[in-house]
This record gives structure tokens, C-alpha cells and sequence, in this order.
């Protein structure tokens, strides 16, 4: 995939970069921290500008994010509540909790949805429950820009920094990565524990 993914970004350049953070948000399992560090290495060998990389990725970005915050739009909740009425046992879960989860959303959503940019696989997730909660469109494509804006930039700059090693700090970000999700999956486990706990003490 690595050579692929070069190949696309030496023979369009800004373009190819847009559409390989595009297609990343969709499929997540395309690295963007490989196309954001070799974009800022480009910069160090060719023409291309390193803020217009990073213009060109957060065009990209905002993109995919559309795209998913529209999925989301199209998954009613009624149909979620009808689904948790019937399945949510399992999962713990009880009908109203949908409309809840909404509410939560749109107090806090903007916040969310900014800090899970910086996070692998959730910044491209996050955008599917925005679209549920219906926030406002307004709002969601701010806080996607100003997110995604900034991890590229970063990306792209460390990329340019790193100069031929831009490998290692691709790789480095595969540890960022894992420590940021098993900080999540310890935090939803923590959350899941305290919402039944406190489940219990209302009986």
C-alpha cells in the first residue's frame, strides 16, 4: 500500500493528496500519517509548497468528513431506538438512550468532534454520529476544519523536519496511535462500568 500511496502523491501531487485523505477518511486503514509526513518530504525535493500540502490534505479531509457525516444523517434514530429496544439488552443499553446520546451531542459535539480529529481511525468515525445527532452543519465543518487543519500541519511540517527520515516519524505515530485507542478503550470500559453502577444505585 506504502508504494501505492507514493506513486498516487509523485504523479498528482496536490491532487493526489487531497484524494488520499479523502479516500483515507472513508477507509481508514490507509495510513494517513504516511501521506502527511511524505507530503511534507516532498516539499524538501520538488516545487510543492509545504502549506499548500497541508491545504490540499485538510481540503481532503473536510471531504471524507462530509461524506460520513452524511451516512450518519441517513440512520434515523427511530430506527436506532427500534434496534435498541429489541438488541440493547445486550449491549446494556435501553430505549431513550439514542435521544440521550443526541443531547450529549449537541452540548458537547463540537468539542468532540475537534479532539477526536487527532486521534487514528476515531478522527474518521467521529463524523457518522454527528450526522446521527444532526448537529448543525455550520458547526461540524468548523471544528472538522480547524482539527483536521492542525494535525495535518503538524504532520506535514514533521514530515519536512524529518527530511529522508520521514519514515521514522511515520512509524512513530503507529505507537501514538495505539496508546491514543487503548487510552480510549480503557476510558469507554471505565464509562460502561460507571453508567451500570450508577444504573444499580437508582433501583
Amino acid at each position: 500500500m506504502q508504494e501505492w500511496v507514493i506513486n498516487i502523491m509523485n504523479q498528482y501531487g496536490y491532487v493526489g493528496i487531497a484524494l488520499l485523505i479523502a479516500i483515507e477518511n472513508l477507509f481508514p486503514p490507509i495510513p494517513s500519517e504516511l501521506i502527511l509526513t511524505f507530503g511534507g518530504f516532498m516539499t524538501t525535493y520538488t516545487s510543492m509548497n509545504i502549506w499548500i500540502v497541508a491545504l490540499s490534505a485538510t481540503i481532503g479531509s473536510v471531504a471524507g468528513a462530509i461524506v460520513l457525516y452524511g451516512v450518519g444523517q441517513l440512520l434515523p434514530a427511530e430506527k436506532m431506538d427500534r434496534f435498541i429496544g429489541k438488541w440493547g439488552h445486550v449491549l446494556g443499553l435501553k430505549k431513550g438512550d439514542v435521544e440521550r446520546a443526541d443531547n450529549w451531542f449537541n452540548r458537547r459535539g463540537a468539542s468532540t468532534v475537534f479532539f477526536c480529529r487527532f486521534i487514528p481511525l476515531v478522527r474518521s468515525l467521529i463524523s457518522i454520529p454527528a450526522g446521527m445527532a444532526r448537529m448543525r452543519r455550520g458547526r461540524f465543518l468548523l471544528y472538522t476544519t480547524l482539527g483536521s487543519a492542525i494535525w495535518n500541519v503538524v504532520l506535514v511540517v514533521l514530515g519536512a523536519f524529518a527530511g529522508a527520515g520521514w519514515e521514522r516519524v511515520s512509524q512513530s505515530m503507529n505507537l501514538y496511535t495505539y496508546i491514543a485507542l487503548a487510552v480510549m478503550a480503557v476510558g469507554g470500559v471505565g464509562f460502561v462500568v460507571w453508567i451500570s453502577k450508577k444504573r444499580k444505585n437508582q433501583k
